[in-house]
């Protein structure tokens, strides 16, 4: 609320001439201007200075910042010299130290393949090429292939894994979430039965019992002597899960088009294929763009459940430093260090669906004015 007030003050156009006593009374009024406002305003205050303030005091004041185990022991606050310590191993897990830039080149390949995608100038075909072409570097690059000293996947873990499997997962999912959204809206009923009964199937269960099917489950259906690797295994089961809610957010922005969409298209011969390509899915999925940020910030937090099939991601990898009997028991320093750094990409995600969806809708806006004033002359 306060925000909110603040926001509008600043916006409007008679705030230069308000006076500090009229502002001062805007500001009154927004905090006490009422019980509920008096109720929040005080346990706002209240929650500063019961849990912010004694935060800060943990993590800044009485912090350690250098130093070993028994410096931290003598001080009460955050012992920051324990992530310092384990960093490498928090960031890149059970992976060779002698090679620990291979996976930080496959982390910045990934980094700025997402990155880039992220700008609408560089949205066309080519773009899938360039995926496939980067992904598949940073795999090379992050298994040793390039280098001819090959690392194990069952030695992946720490960031560059969580960064992997969820950027992976969503690329994988995104086609198939797509062919089963228009699969749903098939006029061929054992197709849409099919893609029906997938969808509802992966939605009906939790991700940690996909993970355990792959892993326990899968290997017993192969034939003798075959085998896939435990991290392949992983990944293609949360392509498998995220394609199913990806499915259902597509229906929903092919569902939020008009009719006429489709009429028009029919009406101009174009076939289906083409109506899809050019006029339905561009429109569907600008639509349906803060659902694919929601979606793809939940996969890369829901990657801490490779755990329960022996995988160490960025969150255990943090977990596990904190059990060295040289540093044990330091586990809210290694939660806090997780817990920023989720927060942070996490965040950085949500803004950024938020200058999106202004963008194309000031896009949106501009074609509509064009559109009208080429109508009027």
């Amino acid at each position: 609320m306060t925000m909110a007030l603040s926001e509008s003050i600043r916006r409007s156009p008679e705030r230069n001439r308000l006076t500090g006593s009229a502002r001062w009374a805007l500001w009154r009024r927004g905090l006490f201007g009422s019980p509920v406002n008096l109720a929040i305003t005080l346990g706002f205050v209240a929650f500063v200075l019961f849990v912010v303030a004694p935060f800060l005091r943990w993590a800044l004041i009485d912090a350690t910042w250098s130093g070993t185990a028994k410096d931290c022991a003598e001080r009460s606050g955050a012992c920051w010299a324990f992530i310092a310590e384990k960093s490498r191993f928090i960031l890149f897990g059970l992976y060779p130290n002698d090679r620990d830039w291979q996976a930080a080149i496959a982390v910045a390949l990934v980094g700025s393949l997402v990155v880039a995608t992220g700008m609408p100038r560089f949205w066309n075909r080519r773009l899938v090429l360039v995926w496939i072409v980067v992904l598949g570097a940073a795999l090379a690059v992050m298994s040793g292939a390039l280098t001819r000293q090959l690392v194990p996947t069952d030695k992946w873990g720490g960031f560059p894994l969580t960064v992997l499997l969820s950027v992976i997962g969503f690329a994988g999912a995104f086609p198939l979430g797509i062919a089963l959204a228009l699969a749903r809206r098939s006029k061929m009923r054992l197709l849409r039965w099919m893609a029906v009964a997938f969808i509802e199937v992966m939605r009906g269960v939790p991700l940690i019992a996909v993970l355990y099917v792959s892993t326990l489950i899968f290997p017993l259906m192969l034939p003798a002597g075959a085998a896939i690797d435990k991290l392949a295994r992983a990944q293609i089961a949360i392509i498998l899960f995220v394609a199913a809610y990806m499915a259902e957010i597509v229906r929903a922005g092919l569902q939020s088009l008009p009719a006429g969409q489709y009429e028009a298209s029919r009406s101009l011969g174009l076939s289906w294929a083409t109506t899809m390509r050019l006029v339905v899915l561009p429109q569907a999925l600008r639509a349906v763009i803060p659902a694919f940020v929601n979606l793809g910030i939940g996969l890369f937090l829901d990657t801490t459940l490779v755990i329960v099939i022996g995988l160490f991601d960025f969150l255990n990898t943090a977990r596990v430093a904190a059990t060295d009997v040289n540093w044990n028991g330091f586990y809210s320093e290694a939660y806090t260090f997780a817990a920023l750094i989720y927060f942070s990409l996490s965040y950085a995600a949500s803004r950024y669906s938020l200058w999106l969806e202004s963008r194309l809708r000031v896009g949106h806006a501009n074609r509509e004015g064009t559109r009208h004033r080429t109508r009027s002359a």
